[in-house]
């Protein structure tokens, strides 16, 4: 964690102090989904057909309702 006195980054998040003590900048919103779904396995992949089953599907109803 970082010092309470060190200022924030121009995103507003404090810098992270690694191992050795050295303060890095805190991983970027997009890798930390990216880790977040790696974490989850198969999990995000489901919930991706699911929804691209349901896109689909809804597509296809609108077609038949407006043909």
């Amino acid at each position: 964690m970082a010092p309470p006195n060190s200022p924030p980054n121009a995103d507003g998040k404090p810098p992270v102090t690694n191992a050795e003590g050295a303060q890095t900048k805190p991983p970027s919103d997009t890798k930390l989904a990216m880790r977040n779904m790696v974490k989850k396995g198969g999990k995000s992949l489901q919930h991706f057909g699911l929804t691209v089953t349901a896109l689909l599907g809804v597509l296809v109803g609108l077609a038949y309702l407006t043909r």
